[in-house]
């Protein structure tokens, strides 16, 4: 099952290139695609959807609470952005323990 085997990669580090220079954020559906390609290149198996409740600014530190569905299951995580060079942003997604 997804849940389980995402669960075993608690922490992903990621780049989303392409910020919005003049919003300053990372578009909240840019953000939930690269997560949920990010936990299916991780786990081997798409979620079902990844679900975040807005954009995410792009400040070092800044972090979101958003929602994996897989399998009839409901795990949390959290995107944490780790480092902003210009229009460039790395971001952690650390994925709740079962």
């Amino acid at each position: 099952m997804l849940g389980r085997r995402v669960a075993s990669f608690p922490l992903i580090a990621i780049a989303l290139f392409g910020l919005s220079a003049c919003g300053g954020s990372i578009q909240e559906d840019s953000l939930e695609e690269n997560v949920t390609d990010q936990l299916e290149k991780m786990a081997g198996q798409r979620p079902d959807e990844v679900d975040c409740p807005g954009d995410l600014k792009a400040e070092v530190g800044a972090d979101i609470r958003c929602k994996l569905y897989a399998g009839g299951e409901e795990i949390g995580l959290t995107v944490t952005v780790t480092s902003v060079d210009g229009t460039d942003a790395k971001y952690e997604i650390q994925v709740d323990e079962r």
